[in-house]
């Protein structure tokens, strides 16, 4: 590929910018800080089908979309899809990279939503978990089935049937990526399971966790033997204390946000828990650097285009998710930024493009990677509150 080819450019990921504030922290405020009723909205639950407002995309072909830094090809190249939707459909889209952090976003805009007011955007792309939190609370618009056959024809089989929105009816997965393991093959042998990293000896006080306590909890989890996707309060009492056990033992160096990049280039860890897109980024500098599907398993993880309550412009919205799911428009949207695309028939698309990248299994993960992936459940405000502050007990959030 040739150096200037776009995937491998530098800068931050988008899972970077996700979790770059550190041990713990959500887009600058501590967990300390925000102490968890955060996310208590009594009296906030909405109808969707009743906080509506008329659809005025005829009259305005105008789209307002806010997303994650640096999680689309570059929106100032004609050639780009974002020129391109903009010429094709005659739809001028407002763009903001203002989501930093799920949490942080969600403080941005619950008080209008939970009261049935606009935030000015028609769309706005979530991780999973708040997608659904949003999903449950009724602050989202459905998608009209009709309005996005490329999307219901061509997003992957491993990303339907979501326990919180199996039917597609409210969201589209943007971009998808994994959770697993990298090592130093440099500094030190493969790290084969979760197991493994959490109590190889060689490996004491070289590893790094995960911040995300989704992330980390679901391979502990699977650890102690249950299934993320529904498990017990037991079986989560189970898990935190085999993550206890580690943190007590000085077995973890840290909990981080991407800082393990940097730590796992330099040897200063050996292993990590890891974003796939990361790794791809460190494996451009050093072919040293391995991304492991743990015997465990793998975290499946999308960020997601919903429309919130009181869009004006869904039929515009709706126009904007079947372009992106064309196959020639996903390749071309993966080939930069790197992470797992969602849509069918992009992999075929990416020899035109950048040859080199069809077989990365980190961008076109095959079905024997993808079969034994998994995802967290969806949580109640009660077990919100108590598993986020088991959580920060034993992390030191």
């Amino acid at each position: 590929m040739p150096p200037e080819s776009p995937g491998r450019r530098g800068g931050l990921s988008r899972r970077s910018l996700l979790k770059g504030g550190g041990v713990v922290a959500f887009g600058g405020l501590s967990l300390a800080a925000l102490q968890l009723p955060f996310f208590e909205v009594q009296g906030a639950q909405q109808d969707p089908s009743l906080c509506t407002a008329p659809d005025v995309s005829a009259e305005e072909m105008e789209l307002i979309i806010s997303n994650w830094p640096g999680y689309i090809d570059p929106r100032k190249n004609p050639n780009g899809t974002f020129q391109t939707f903009q010429s094709q459909t005659g739809i001028s889209v407002a763009y903001t990279d203002d989501v930093n952090d799920n949490a942080e976003f969600y403080a941005k805009v619950r008080n209008q939503l939970g009261a049935c007011e606009p935030i000015n955007r028609d769309m706005m792309m979530l991780t999973d978990w708040m997608a659904a939190r949003m999903i449950g609370l009724g602050w989202i618009q459905p998608i009209d089935k009709a309005k996005v056959p490329n999307l219901h024809a061509n997003l992957i089989d491993p990303l339907r049937d979501k326990q919180w929105d199996p039917d597609l009816e409210f969201h589209a997965p943007w971009q998808s990526g994994l959770t697993g393991i990298a090592y130093n093959a440099a500094k030190t042998g493969e790290v084969k399971s979760f197991e493994e990293l959490l109590s190889r000896a060689d490996l004491k006080g070289r590893i790094t966790l995960l911040s995300e306590m989704r992330d980390t909890m679901g391979f502990m989890l699977r650890v102690v033997g249950a299934d993320p996707k529904s498990f017990t309060d037991a079986e989560w009492e189970n898990a935190i204390d085999r993550l206890r056990k580690a943190v007590d033992d000085e077995h973890v160096r840290q909990f981080t946000g991407n800082e393990y990049m940097q730590d796992l280039a330099a040897g200063n860890i050996l292993a990590c828990e890891a974003w796939s897109g990361d790794v791809i980024q460190l494996q451009l500098d050093d072919p040293n650097i391995k991304f492991v599907a743990p015997e465990e398993g793998l975290s499946l993880w999308s960020d997601n285009m919903i429309v919130p309550n009181l869009a004006a412009h869904r039929a515009n919205a709706e126009k904007w998710i079947d372009y992106y799911y064309e196959p020639a428009v996903a390749a071309k949207l993966a080939s930069w930024v790197n992470y797992i695309c969602p849509v069918k028939g992009a992999r075929e698309e990416m020899e035109k493009i950048d040859p080199s990248l069809v077989d990365n299994e980190l961008i076109f993960p095959s079905d024997e990677l993808l079969a034994n992936t998994f995802d967290f459940m969806p949580l109640t405000d009660q077990q919100q509150v108590k598993y986020e502050g088991d959580w920060s007990d034993v992390t030191g959030g």
